[in-house]
């Protein structure tokens, strides 16, 4: 008995000496809006008579932005415990894929340490890795699975749109997050109430969007369940209709796997905090460097992102882009991308000073140079692509037929050029075709035989034969019309580019 009352007494300490430190490191506002935040999410806890009975979950992806969230709502279960003598039990999920570099993780680490987390018996910390979910550690290795999952969505989405940013790397990574919000809700006895710092009217509008994107890439499907769970069930519905497009129908092994999880307790419902946390982007980046421990890494802040390094990459593959397939200057290309990022940097309403922070990273002598040894490592280390798979890619030269085939091979693998029919054969699946060049296509591209006869098969974005991704990117914001030249003497011109 002695034990069990000196732990709650440890326990008690914990929780008041943690918000004694929020009280002193939050803004007097800040901290008005989370006590009359917690009076509206009392009112809406479906067990009021016993409030530990309420589980409420947060996804935090490691950024600035959920970096805050979680602290706001860490704030409001202890002003509700000090007022109630009783509080909501807290589930933090964090959806971890290949893009999320170590600096993201110690991020978190480090805000679970201020916030007294880990330590407190109410306070659960997952880490969801594709559907395996593990107790938060901030040295669990990535897993091999998802790393290869994603690499091939990179390299399988990015061959049909010439390495565009916003879908190569965010689509599939976005309906993986989905997934992980149905996995986080499901486990265990399930939550009750989901965070989201989304206003009614967004909410709304994605709502809409989801449906109408259904409806367009798999029709046939119906949606099962109620409120938070119906709508996971219609995204489900999104993912396997974008993954049959994306990896082919007969690719079941891949569709099942990318599949998101919707089986969630009918009672969850979302919480909206969008009302009391409505601020200039800025307004707590004291309280996330200094009493949360946040670090702006030169890889895992890259542009609008503060949780992942692909960004980086995605300014590398404009760079390389210019450089090959245009044939002008990487500096060119990158001076693109920087300049569109930064827009949309500004468009989110960034400070001055990060904007500025990342302008300067790509500017000065030998700036471009280390960036692009940066972002070379990061492909090899991250993805075990090669320099010569992201240009391959940069091309795509394999979708619509091989319609770019010709011109990829002259300009990048001259040897090739006479072997030109053979190669079509192959791709095209014809009988008789000689084998012996798939294992030269698999190191150029990075894709075994069998994908790059997919994407043979596939439309390539934009083209007559508009398929899931362009669907996917109708109305997406993070996207700009450029000038630039499709030559090196060429002249001025527009392209889109997207990316974040």
């Amino acid at each position: 008995m002695a034990v069990i009352e000196a732990r709650a007494a440890a326990v008690a300490q914990l929780r008041e000496d943690a918000l004694a430190d929020l009280r002193a490191a939050l803004p007097a506002a800040n901290l008005v809006a989370a006590q009359r935040c917690a009076v509206r999410l009392l009112a809406a806890l479906p067990h009021q008579d016993r409030l530990e009975r309420n589980l409420v979950l947060v996804a935090y992806g490691g950024g600035k932005d959920s970096s805050y969230t979680l602290a706001f709502v860490r704030t409001m279960q202890l002003l509700l415990l000090e007022e109630r003598s009783s509080t909501f039990r807290l589930r933090v999920a964090t959806n971890r894929h290949a893009g999320m570099p170590r600096a993201v993780l110690e991020n978190i680490d480090r805000e679970y340490r201020a916030l007294q987390l880990a330590a407190d018996p109410d306070c659960e910390l997952l880490l969801i890795d594709g559907d395996e979910v593990s107790v938060f550690d901030v040295d669990s290795p990535q897993r091999e699975a998802v790393v290869n999952r994603n690499r091939l969505d990179i390299l399988m989405t990015g061959h049909r749109t010439f390495a565009d940013g916003r879908p190569t790397f965010c689509n599939a990574c976005n309906l993986s997050v989905v997934n992980s919000f149905g996995i986080a809700a499901s486990y265990g006895d399930g939550a009750d109430l989901m965070i989201t710092g989304d206003s009614q009217q967004e909410q709304r509008q994605y709502t809409l969007w989801v449906g109408r994107l259904a409806r367009r890439l798999n029709p046939s499907r119906v949606a099962t369940g109620t409120g938070l769970g119906r709508l996971l069930s219609t995204v489900d519905g999104i993912s396997q209709g974008y993954f049959a497009d994306i990896h082919g129908a007969d690719s079941r092994d891949a569709i099942a796997q990318r599949r998101v999880s919707h089986e969630v307790p009918e009672r969850l419902r979302f919480f909206s905090i969008y009302d009391d946390t409505e601020y200039a982007s800025g307004d707590h980046l004291d309280l996330l460097t200094g009493f949360l421990g946040f670090r702006f890494d030169d890889i895992a802040f890259s542009f609008t992102e503060s949780d992942c390094g692909n960004p980086a990459l995605m300014a590398h593959l404009r760079g390389l882009k210019c450089e090959r397939v245009y044939r002008r200057s990487y500096a060119e290309g990158m001076q693109e991308y920087v300049e569109f990022a930064l827009g949309l940097m500004r468009s989110k309403d960034f400070p001055p000073h990060l904007v500025e922070q990342m302008r300067a990273r790509y500017a000065g002598p030998g700036a471009l140079e280390q960036m692009r040894r940066a972002a070379e490592d990061y492909a090899w280390q991250t993805f075990a692509l090669t320099e010569e798979q992201l240009v391959c890619m940069a091309y795509s030269p394999f979708a619509d037929r091989g319609a770019g085939l010709a011109r990829f091979l002259a300009q990048e693998h001259p040897a090739l050029v006479e072997r030109l029919g053979a190669v079509e054969a192959l791709l095209a699946g014809e009988p008789g075709a000689p084998g012996e060049l798939a294992d030269e296509l698999e190191r150029i591209s990075g894709l075994r035989l069998a994908q790059l006869q997919v994407l043979y098969r596939s439309s390539l974005r934009g083209g007559s034969a508009a398929g899931a991704i362009d669907a996917v990117l109708v109305g997406d914001p993070h996207k700009a019309l450029i000038r630039t030249r499709f030559s090196e003497h060429g002249p001025d011109t527009v392209e889109q580019i997207s990316g974040r």
